[in-house]
């Protein structure tokens, strides 16, 4: 088994793109200390605001952290809300030429507003409506050009209208063409055209609503994992269960199940980015599946511990692994 400071090292090696909806975070904070007269509602004094990069830029981030070099390809609206994606793609050292504005939409923002550490709750501003045909030739044409100098293609789908059948079918097709390894983050909408990648990760509620099914064994859940698995046709299922870890199902019926490694959980959001972020990065550095998970899942535990969407180092991945060994 390769050692664990060595393939994180690697990492910096490594040239990822991404492909998916693109979002910004915007977090308002402050405290709350009355009831406005006006409703019964909470008032909440402003202390700080903040905007991060979401949805697919954060995967982006999360590579770019964890020291890959990083295209990132999706579309944003001409607003200001993609005016401030721009700007922190560029701070961030992301590279951004696939990223297409299409002046139709509006840039996906998810404003988060909340008192000390509690989201008190959440606006979203978004258009989930498939893009043309037009953008759809865009973005395979981008893939096109950038995927032969690529170790790996992430594929982010949060149903906001950037991955269609076309696009999917296309970016896959491309991808194995050129012999390049592709992980995906599912969502509902297009959960099963995901056939014959290299990593499948969907979460655990995801893969209950789009079976239908809700398990009440884990017999049945490790069940229906196989079935997924044989009906996806992928190489790796993934599936992350928060507090109980990841289960792996690689070829040959194999199961592992890498427990959680998470001290305190403060908040989980982008914990599946960084998933999938670790999980690629590692298996491009050559890793068995069965490590890449554990590095990917010691690099969720720490994103849990952090308020909001957030990264993790190389350097806190190796303190979290030695204090667990």
């Amino acid at each position: 088994m390769k050692e664990v400071s060595k393939v994180l090292k690697n990492f910096t090696q490594k040239n990822i793109l991404v492909l998916g909806d693109i979002m910004l975070d915007h977090y308002i904070w402050g405290r709350v200390e009355r009831i406005s007269p006006e409703a019964p509602v909470p008032v909440l004094d402003m202390q700080r605001e903040e905007f991060r990069l979401g949805g697919a830029a954060n995967v982006a981030m999360n590579l770019k952290a964890l020291g890959a070099n990083v295209h990132l390809c999706g579309v944003i609206g001409d607003d200001v809300a993609g005016s401030q994606v721009s700007s922190l793609l560029l701070k961030q050292g992301i590279l951004s030429e696939a990223v297409v504005i299409d002046k139709k939409r509006f840039t996906t923002k998810k404003t988060r507003i909340g008192a000390v550490t509690q989201q008190i709750i959440r606006i979203d501003f978004e258009d989930r409506i498939d893009i043309s045909a037009k953008l759809e030739k865009q973005i395979i044409k981008a893939i096109n050009r950038l995927i032969p100098a690529m170790d790996a293609i992430i594929i982010e789908d949060y149903n906001k209208g950037l991955l269609t059948q076309t696009v999917i079918e296309e970016t896959i097709k491309i991808a194995k063409k050129h012999k390049k390894l592709i992980a995906v983050d599912p969502k509902q909408k297009n959960f099963f055209m995901y056939k014959n990648v290299d990593v499948f990760k969907p979460n655990y509620a995801e893969m209950q609503k789009n079976l239908g099914l809700i398990f009440e064994t884990e017999a049945e859940f490790d069940k229906q994992a196989r079935l997924l698995k044989e009906k996806i046709k992928c190489n790796n299922l993934v599936i992350t269960r928060g507090e109980k870890g990841l289960y792996v199902y690689t070829d040959g019926n194999k199961v592992h199940h890498i427990p959680t490694f998470a001290r305190e959980v403060f908040d989980v959001s982008g914990a599946g980015d960084t998933v999938i972020s670790a999980l690629t990065l590692a298996l491009c550095e050559g890793c068995e599946i069965s490590l890449a998970a554990i590095i990917a899942n010691h690099a969720a535990g720490i994103v849990c511990s952090k308020i909001g969407t957030a990264t993790v180092t190389i350097e806190e991945i190796l303190h979290s692994y030695h204090d667990n060994r």
